[in-house]
C-alpha cells in the first residue's frame, strides 16, 4: 500500500479542527494569551552623556524604566538617594515610529520629585529608589534597597503619578530586613531592584538582587547567587508567594585592577499573566560589563515564602524557575554601560513590540546614560499548541 504524506485533505482539516475545538474546551489556558519571546532584534541605542540636567537636576542613575502605553511616555527612576536632588522619577518621551532608537528619539518632558505620606521629599539616606512599575494612569509602584549599614529597611511603595506623593505601602517580611548582628535579611545595596506588574495589573513581583544573608552567598567569579523572587496580589495587597531563581555564575576578568566584582539580579519585566518574564542579570567583571537577558518562567516553581532560610534547607528539593538565556548583550556592536532596567515598550510600525533597555550611570563622568532598544519575536500560546498537534505546519 502506498503512502502519501503530508497531504492535508478536507477530511484531515475537519478532524484537526474538532480536535483543537474539543482540547480548547477542556484546555481554557490556550486563550490565555501567554506569550513566548522566539527572538530579539537590536534596534539602535540613546545615549545622554553623564553631566547633562534637566530642569536643574542631574539626569543619571536610571535603574528602572515603566512604559505608559495610553499616553505613550515612560517614567524611569532615578536612583540618587536624595544627594545631588531629592529622589525622584523623570518623564520621557522615545521616538520609534521609523523602527529604530538614535539619539534623537529620547527626550526628558519632566522630573517629579518623591514625597513620603507627610507630603515631604525623602531625606538623604533615607530611600534608595531603583525599580519602577506603572499601576494605574494615576500611580506607580516604586522599591527602595534600603540601607542595610544604616537599618534602613527596602520598601515597595505606591505613588501618585501626578505629585508623587506616597499612596499605599506593601508589607515586607521580617526575613527580608536589615539585622544588626548581620545575620539575617537584605545584603546592603543587593535589595529590591527589581519591579514589575502584570498586564492585568493583578500581580506585582519585585526580587532580591542577591541572597539574603540567610540563604546563601553573594554572588562571586564562577559562583552565582540565590536571589528570591516576590509576587505581590495587588487586589488584597499581601504577599502571597516567593519563588527561587539561581543567578548564573559569571568569570571575573583575568587582570582586575579595581578588584572589584558585582553580579546579580537588577530587573525583570512581566510578559502575561501567566508566569512568563524577561529578566536582566548585569556582572560587573572587574573590566566592562556582561549584561545577559534571560527567559523565565514561574509555573512550575515551588513556593518558598514560607522558608526562612534557604541555607537551612535542602535545596535539591526546591525546584527553582525555569531560566533559559535570551541574549548576551556582549554580542551587540555597542559598547555596554550599567544595565539595570527594562520594559515592554511601544508597538513599532511593523506591528511587533518593542523592549527597551536603560542604565544606571552613577553619575560617573566615565559612564553614561544609555538606552537599548529591541524588536520582539513573539508566538502565542495557541500557536505553539497548533504546532505541536499539527506538525506539517513547520514544514
Amino acid at each position: 500500500m502506498k503512502l502519501i504524506r503530508n497531504k492535508v485533505t478536507p477530511g484531515l482539516v475537519l478532524l484537526f479542527i474538532s480536535i483543537l475545538l474539543i482540547t480548547l474546551f477542556f484546555n481554557s489556558s490556550s486563550l490565555t494569551g501567554a506569550v513566548e519571546i522566539t527572538g530579539l532584534d537590536f534596534i539602535g541605542q540613546a545615549v545622554l552623556p553623564t553631566g547633562f540636567k534637566f530642569q536643574g537636576t542631574p539626569f543619571g542613575g536610571l535603574s528602572g524604566i515603566t512604559y505608559d502605553e495610553r499616553n505613550q511616555l515612560y517614567y524611569s527612576i532615578s536612583d540618587d538617594r536624595s544627594q545631588k536632588a531629592p529622589a525622584r522619577f523623570y518623564t520621557l518621551k522615545i521616538n520609534l515610529s521609523k523602527g529604530k532608537l538614535t539619539d534623537n528619539s529620547l527626550s526628558p518632558v519632566a522630573v517629579t520629585t518623591l514625597q513620603n505620606k507627610n507630603g515631604q521629599a525623602f531625606a538623604n539616606g533615607k530611600i534608595d529608589p531603583e525599580g519602577i512599575a506603572l499601576f494605574s494612569q494615576n500611580s506607580v509602584f516604586i522599591s527602595s534597597e534600603g540601607d542595610a549599614r544604616q537599618l534602613v529597611n527596602p520598601f515597595i511603595k505606591e505613588f501618585s503619578l501626578n505629585s508623587g506623593k506616597e499612596l499605599t505601602t506593601l508589607p515586607v517580611p521580617k526575613k527580608f530586613l536589615p539585622d544588626k548582628n548581620q545575620k539575617k535579611g537584605i545584603r546592603n545595596n543587593l535589595a529590591f531592584e527589581t519591579l514589575t506588574i502584570t498586564p492585568d495589573k493583578k500581580y506585582l513581583f519585585s526580587a532580591t538582587e542577591n541572597a539574603l544573608i540567610q540563604d546563601g552567598s553573594d554572588a562571586k567569579p564562577n559562583q552565582g547567587t540565590n536571589c528570591r523572587i516576590l509576587q505581590y496580589n495587588l487586589a488584597t495587597k499581601e504577599l502571597e508567594k516567593e519563588f527561587l531563581y539561581p543567578t548564573t555564575s559569571v568569570k571575573a576578568f583575568p587582570i582586575n585592577v579595581s578588584g572589584r566584582f558585582a553580579s546579580g539580579l537588577p530587573d525583570l519585566v512581566a510578559l502575561d499573566n501567566q508566569g512568563s518574564f524577561i529578566s536582566i542579570e548585569r556582572t560587573f567583571t572587574g573590566v566592562g560589563f556582561n549584561i545577559a537577558l534571560f527567559k523565565v518562567n514561574l509555573a512550575d516553581a515551588d513556593d518558598i515564602h514560607d522558608i526562612d532560610s534557604l541555607s537551612a534547607s535542602d535545596l535539591s528539593k526546591i525546584k527553582p524557575v525555569k531560566k533559559e538565556l535570551l541574549l548576551d548583550l556582549r554580542k551587540l556592536s555597542v559598547a555596554l554601560d550599567n544595565i539595570e532596567g527594562l520594559t515592554l515598550g511601544a508597538k513599532l510600525p511593523d506591528g511587533k513590540r518593542s523592549l527597551i533597555l536603560v542604565s544606571d550611570n552613577n553619575f560617573n563622568p566615565l559612564q553614561r546614560n544609555q538606552l537599548l532598544a529591541f524588536r520582539l519575536q513573539t508566538e502565542s500560546s495557541l500557536m505553539r499548541f497548533i504546532r505541536k498537534i499539527v506538525p506539517f505546519l513547520d514544514k
